[in-house]
């Protein structure tokens, strides 16, 4: 009988009272273990003290997480945040150099929000910092006042590339999505494929061109109720399986 697949999880650092906590959210944790059907590992946000070899080697995949905070700008040559913006430089010192090294091994990669934006930095994209200002860009917020079943509800819709690996999985030309974020990619990082836009043209995922495993980036939340989207449901059986393929292939 062959394992479950351990899927590395990298972690949010944040200043609870006066002490600092290595934080994922537990709507990503539950896609992983029951979606994925792996072992949810949460990676600690320690930067360079990380042995991301040693990781590489435990790991049978990567999921990288939303968050509140934005990749530092500095990362992408992009201008100063607006004042009050929140950054998790820890995070992005593991997650930008452990990316594109853990697709060139093989793992397979799903990445998510913010994990989508460093997916694009790691590669050498840009980001649009508040895309809501970007003339022709559509409002991509939430309304923080309304319910999280509001918040998270459907959006808008991406269409999907013709015979792209999101095209596959969905097994459709469209899908409705929800939208909760203020960044977007600018300019596509190298090697990169685009998978989905917006209807304002705003690229919504992309996969990583010859990656020998799954590795792709998705701009919305399909963690959110994954079990009751169909779509979610696939994307997260497709990854799963092909986490448990990379532990077999061990």
């Amino acid at each position: 009988m062959s394992r479950k697949p351990l899927i590395g999880i990298p972690a949010d650092r944040r200043l609870t009272g006066k002490h600092y906590f290595h934080v994922v959210g537990e709507k990503y944790i539950s896609a992983v273990a029951l979606g994925a059907a792996a072992i949810p590992v949460l990676v600690p946000a320690i930067g360079p003290e990380l042995d991301l070899g040693a990781l590489l080697e435990v790991c049978d995949g990567l999921l990288f997480t939303g968050s509140e905070t934005n990749v530092e700008p500095h990362h992408y040559g992009g201008p100063a945040s607006e004042p009050g913006t929140l950054h998790d430089p820890n995070r992005d010192a593991t997650t930008l150099p452990l990316i594109p090294r853990a697709v060139a091994a093989g793992l397979p990669v799903l990445a998510i929000c913010r994990g989508f934006q460093e997916m694009n930095v790691a590669y050498g994209g840009t980001l649009w910092q508040r895309v809501h200002e970007v003339p022709g860009h559509l409002d991509h917020r939430d309304d923080e006042t309304l319910s999280l079943d509001e918040q998270y509800g459907p959006a808008h819709e991406v269409l999907l590339e013709p015979g792209g690996l999101l095209a596959k999985i969905a097994a459709c030309e469209r899908l409705q999505v929800n939208s909760l974020h203020w960044q977007g990619a600018q300019r596509l990082g190298a090697d990169l494929v685009v998978e989905a836009r917006a209807p304002d043209g705003l690229i919504e995922a992309f996969s990583v061109a010859h990656a020998t495993s799954f590795a792709l980036g998705l701009q919305w939340h399909p963690e959110w109720q994954f079990s009751q989207n169909p779509f979610s449901r696939a994307l997260f059986a497709a990854f799963g399986e092909a986490c448990r393929q990379r532990a077999s292939d061990r």
